[in-house]
């Protein structure tokens, strides 16, 4: 249960607060899938393929999820200020030795250690947000906090992929480097003294699962949708180029739109999803398999691009609204557990999603990971028909869809 922190400051202070949680997600995200848009530019620097290149994102994910279950529970005393702080200061650290690596297994092994930092924050970030406001307010506070994902794509990755193409994408992850500091001064100077609260023993966490047939229904569903998104987005600026010839520009342009149609699906979902979660998220998962499809037909056209981009960032932005209530909805009275959970779940699909379309396109060409994507989608959407109603965990109201404080 997340419970809330005195407030001695004002509600302008606090809310600051949570606008700095919310630079701090940015900053994690954007690094996370940073090497989306610079993949091309890496593998040619670097003397690897595109699909080894994917693997930037695959180690990523891989420490990001399979970490976080022992690190939050190790860490259960640490205030959580400081231990914000420290993570930040891993990322501008890793984001600098990444800019400076003369080597791919250097890059890759920071990229691994980096990712450990990125689970704790997902495992954190959300409920400190929620803790800087009075409990009438945390619903809120957590939806401005989960903005930073929109705010990423919409603005960091498209950015970092056009200081790419002004400069080189080392000087990219050097400005990312220097972006950590200043959000980790932020930190350091805005968030006030944050005991930890809410941490949960390893085998709590990893039990929930078992011992909760909805909270494992979702997973399932979770995990095949992420694992077909990230197979098949890891790759989109190598489709883009080989199939549409899309510039460096172009490419910028469309993780823009993409990310501006994230945004539009999670403002969407925010009010669908108190009506009807299940239904919601089913709508999400036809959308994400039509764009890919859409992708694969009329992708080689600049218009049919763009529509396929669009409908995809819709579709994701909403799915992932919707997965993290179900996973709420589905085990109300443990947030943080499920929150790990999720953070595991959704990290190591993201990594195992890169790593099998990097594999694809490698063997099989380029589009051939866009059709690992549609499969998986298809795969999600179709267990969620499955599973009836009762699976998708549906708050009974708004409050229901953060856990009580």
């Amino acid at each position: 249960m997340v419970t809330q922190t005195e407030h001695p400051h004002s509600t302008a202070r606090s809310w600051l607060g949570v606008a700095v949680i919310t630079a701090s997600l940015f900053t994690f995200v954007t690094t996370e899938l940073m090497p989306v848009g610079l993949l091309t530019a890496v593998s040619g620097d670097l003397d690897v393929s595109v699909g080894a290149a994917g693997l930037m994102v695959t180690l990523y994910g891989i420490s990001a999820g399979l970490g976080v279950p022992f690190l939050v529970a190790w860490t259960r005393r640490v205030n959580r200020r400081v231990l914000l702080t420290v993570l930040l200061g891993v990322l501008a650290a890793g984001n600098l030795i990444t800019a400076l690596a003369p080597n791919y297994p250097l890059v890759l092994g920071t990229r691994l250690i980096m990712g450990f930092a990125n689970g704790m924050f997902w495992a954190i970030g959300v409920s400190m947000a929620m803790r800087m406001v009075p409990g009438r307010l945390a619903s809120r506070a957590s939806a401005v906090a989960l903005s930073g994902i929109s705010i990423a794509t919409v603005v960091g990755i498209p950015v970092g992929t056009f200081l790419e193409d002004l400069t080189d994408w080392r000087t990219t992850f050097m400005i990312w480097s220097g972006l950590s500091v200043v959000v980790l001064i932020a930190v350091a100077v805005i968030i006030p003294s944050m005991p930890s609260q809410n941490a949960v023993p390893v085998r709590e966490v990893l039990g929930l699962p078992f011992a909760n047939v909805a909270l494992r229904t979702v997973m399932y569903a979770v995990t095949l949708y992420v694992l077909g998104h990230f197979a098949a987005y890891t790759f989109i600026r190598p489709y883009a180029e080989q199939n549409s010839s899309a510039t460096p520009a172009l490419i910028a342009v469309l993780l823009i739109v993409y990310g501006i149609g994230g945004a539009a699906g999670n403002f969407i979902a925010g009010h669908t999803v108190t009506k009807n979660l299940r239904g919601s998220f089913i709508a999400a998962c036809v959308g994400l398999v039509v764009a890919m499809l859409l992708l694969l037909t009329i992708g080689h056209t600049v218009p049919g691009l763009i529509v396929a981009v669009v409908l995809w960032g819709v579709s994701f932005g909403a799915a992932n609204l919707c997965q993290i209530n179900m996973m709420l909805g589905a085990a109300p009275d443990k947030f943080e557990a499920a929150m790990s959970i999720n953070t595991l779940g959704y990290n190591t699909s993201i990594a195992l999603g890169a790593l099998f379309g990097g594999l694809f396109a490698d063997r099989f060409g380029v589009p051939s990971a866009v059709w690992l994507g549609v499969g998986l989608a298809s795969a999600a959407l179709l267990i969620t028909l499955a599973t009836g109603r009762r699976s998708s965990a549906q708050p009974a109201d708004e409050k229901d869809l953060v856990p009580s404080s």
